[in-house]
């Protein structure tokens, strides 16, 4: 799996970083799994880089059809 990088903005937190980067909060655990020398953080500071890891498809099967990406 390929995955990209975000660098963070102050006060960015785990849901709103997932919802950013995935269209849905609740998938943040995806990030969480994949930075874990952050897991602790709740409020980033800015200029932290996290690994932003590319779902599969059958990840994200599951959300509604207004929440798919094209």
């Amino acid at each position: 799996m390929a995955s990209n990088t975000y660098t963070t903005k102050q006060g960015d937190m785990w849901d709103a970083i997932a919802y950013h980067v995935y269209g849905d909060e609740y998938q943040m655990h995806y990030l969480m799994d994949a930075n874990k020398d952050y897991v602790e953080t709740v409020i980033f500071p800015a200029g932290v880089t996290l690994v932003i890891p590319k779902l599969s498809t059958s990840e994200t099967t599951n959300l509604p059809p207004w929440k798919t990406t094209p």
